[in-house]
């Protein structure tokens, strides 16, 4: 169970998400990454104006084919590049807290960080970690207001898939595998107890226990941005907490020197910098032993064996093994 951030980009579409109790994403990039990254029983709320408004439940998600000229949202054309996009991909939410909170509130401070050292917005959602939620779940009131629902049931849906070859891609149904996505996948991966427990054994992290910790998607820092970061749910006296980068291809010494930088911005209470990319050669291996960092090599056997590949086939093959 996650909570995050789901941007809005304008005030007529939070409207319209608010009456009908629904997120939808572009066939974009971001738009297929946020759709796979967000699960249903995750919780959300919406982002606009530098405020958080209501808490919802997800509770199911949906790709509708030939969405062009489905309601509520209207098409988006970018006059920089004179591409139009639409919604295929759609959160159906129940509504829980009804809330408009300003994100200088200290409960929203982690999103607050990431947002003001991006910059801005630019991204279609930003993970909270459970303190926000739980501080967020006391905010407002309970939601007792009636929402509008949208007949979709004359659309038929479809399972977004990824893919190696360029060549097959085919927005909103087929999209390159991207790190975005490598790095969604590990995140759910990692979110299983008994997975991160295994790899904590394998980087030598004895002191941490899979359940009390949570596993987040991009950080950001004054210097970039952490690609995974693993951290205590309720620290108490200490803040643990490990770093992890994801690469798709082969690792690179500048990758090495990159999450050592981050390891080092984080502090003392960074137990770890994890290193998770295709392979690595002897001379990254030599750097990454001198520098301290951990190197794990992750394996999708499926995107070798099938040209189309959707989220969840990725993170059912995905495996994760230390590199000595």
């Amino acid at each position: 169970m996650s909570y995050f951030l789901i941007s809005v980009s304008n005030r007529q579409n939070l409207e319209l998400c608010i009456r009908y109790a629904l997120a939808g994403f572009t066939n974009s990039n971001n738009g297929v990454w946020t759709f796979s990254d967000i699960r249903e029983g995750d919780y959300v709320s919406f982002l606009y104006g530098a405020k958080a408004h209501n808490l919802y439940r997800v509770e199911i998600k949906e790709a509708l084919k030939n969405a062009e000229t489905l309601p509520p949202w209207q098409p988006v054309t970018f006059r920089m590049s004179g591409l139009t996009y639409y919604f295929p991909f759609r959160l159906k939410l129940a509504p829980i807290r009804k809330l408009s909170e300003s994100l200088v509130r200290s409960e929203f401070s982690y999103v607050a960080e990431n947002l003001l050292l991006r910059g801005g917005y630019r991204k279609t959602h930003f993970q909270a970690d459970q303190t926000t939620l739980q501080s967020v779940s006391q905010l407002g009131q309970l939601y007792d207001e009636p929402v509008e629902k949208l007949d979709s049931s004359r659309y038929k849906t479809f399972i977004p898939c990824f893919t190696k070859f360029k060549d097959e891609v085919s927005p909103p149904e087929i999209f390159r595998f991207t790190e975005l996505i490598l790095q969604g996948a590990i995140r759910h991966y990692l979110s299983d107890d008994d997975n991160l427990s295994t790899l904590l054994g394998q980087i030598d992290i004895e002191s941490l226990e899979a359940s009390k910790l949570e596993v987040m998607g991009e950080k950001a820092l004054p210097e970039g941005h952490i690609d995974l970061l693993i951290k205590e749910a309720n620290p108490i006296g200490l803040a643990r907490k490990i770093t992890i980068e994801v690469k798709t291809g082969l690792a690179k010494i500048q990758d090495i020197n990159q999450l050592k930088m981050y390891q080092n911005e984080m502090g003392s209470e960074c137990l770890a910098g994890v290193l998770i990319t295709k392979g690595f050669s002897r001379r990254v291996l030599q750097e990454a032993r001198a520098q301290g960092v951990k190197t794990v090599e992750y394996g999708l056997d499926v995107l070798e064996v099938s040209p189309f590949v959707s989220f969840e086939e990725l993170r059912k093959s995905l495996c994760l093994n230390p590199v000595p």
